[in-house]
């Protein structure tokens, strides 16, 4: 028997927060932190009403979902505890933050469920597929559903925006591999001419790494292929790199903007990444924000920690301006790893800034007020 879309989804994924499979360990926070989010009473409440959120995806304005996977990452790992702090920071800046997101009309559908041994299904065997099928979907086995993280965004976002074209996705991840299933959905859904502006301290525009096609350092070069290499990847904040801007411009047609320009030019910089998107004949941008992009003085709680970073204010700023003159179709918030700050109280600083800057990238996409 063939599944509808709303049964796919609620085998796909989890109620917000739990993406992360715990048994024992962290279990209980993870529990207080769905309810908080749900207000819920109990387990059986919290179902309910992720059931009832998925609902409401045919009207929202926008999604949020969580894809608590670090493995596409490479020095060390944490980013899978990215959406369960994130939302607990916007619930400690906002306690009433559910009900604002729903008058904004977001709709928090919740997470991708993460097997964190796996990446994406087309690095796995027919006989691994199917032993994790069985186990994640054992009513379920024989209908072919995606295992792995990658591959369940996915599919997941492609089901959303079927029902949903214009649905704006807010992902928080995550490595930063998270960010290819988005785009990936939004290049057959979206028929307006989109862009991707990704504040980074990398390029991430390797087209393999040790042999892996979808991975934190390989998903731009995918990206840019999507977008057809004529300049509407802008990349801003890059400062570790093994290859200058004028490689990586001049082979990929990528757009760069090193964060030495930024942090000199502060404003002239501004000017010229909007205007290069307006030259390029961007109708709308994804905003696809990692961490490090930011100073590491600001938000060190990350796996690559970099120093002579973007501002926060700058990028905020950033995020404002894309919103009112080009228009934002959605963005995400990458590469946040609570337990790897490097500094005392290092954590909550990374996260309270991730959480602020998603706020900020909803708000600019939908024009509306999240920040009081």
């Amino acid at each position: 028997m063939s599944l509808t879309w709303r049964e796919e989804l609620e085998l796909l994924l989890r109620p917000a927060g739990g993406g992360v499979h715990l048994v024992s360990t962290g279990r209980a926070a993870q529990q207080v932190l769905q309810r908080q989010l749900y207000g819920a009473a109990n387990d059986d409440e919290v179902r309910a009403k992720f059931r009832a959120a998925l609902d409401r995806i045919p009207s929202a304005k926008g999604i949020v979902l969580g894809v608590p996977s670090d493995v596409g990452a490479g020095f060390v790992r944490g980013a899978n505890l990215g959406p369960q702090v994130i939302r607990a920071e916007l619930l400690d800046f906002a306690p009433d933050w559910s009900a604002r997101c729903e008058a904004a009309g977001v709709v928090d559908i919740g997470d991708v469920f993460v097997v964190p041994q796996l990446l994406h299904d087309d690095m796995l065997s027919d006989a691994q597929k199917e032993a994790t099928r069985r186990a994640l979907y054992p009513d379920h086995a024989g209908a072919q559903l995606p295992v792995s993280p990658l591959s369940i965004a996915e599919r997941a976002l492609d089901l959303v925006l079927a029902q949903n074209p214009t649905v704006a996705p807010f992902v928080i991840g995550g490595d930063h591999s998270t960010a290819w299933p988005v785009v990936s959905a939004l290049s057959r859904a979206r028929r307006d001419r989109w862009s991707i502006v990704q504040p980074d301290a990398h390029t991430d525009l390797l087209e393999h790494r040790l042999g892996i096609k979808y991975c934190f350092a390989t998903w731009s070069y995918h990206a840019n292929e999507l977008l057809g290499r004529d300049g509407r990847l802008v990349q801003v904040g890059t400062r570790a790199s093994g290859k200058t801007r004028e490689h990586w411009e001049s082979t990929l047609n990528v757009r760069q903007f090193w964060a030495a320009e930024c942090r000199a030019r502060p404003r002239e910089t501004l000017d010229a990444l909007v205007d290069h998107l307006k030259s390029v004949g961007a109708q709308s941008v994804y905003f696809s924000n990692d961490i490090d992009g930011t100073d590491d003085a600001f938000a060190d709680a990350t796996g690559t920690p970099e120093p002579w970073g973007l501002e926060p204010e700058w990028v905020v700023r950033l995020i404002r301006r894309l919103g009112s003159e080009i228009g934002l179709c959605g963005g995400d918030i990458m590469e946040v790893a609570p337990p790897l700050r490097q500094i005392a109280r290092g954590a909550r600083k990374t996260t309270a800034l991730a959480a602020r800057y998603l706020r900020e990238t909803i708000a600019a996409t939908l024009r509306v007020e999240l920040s009081r």
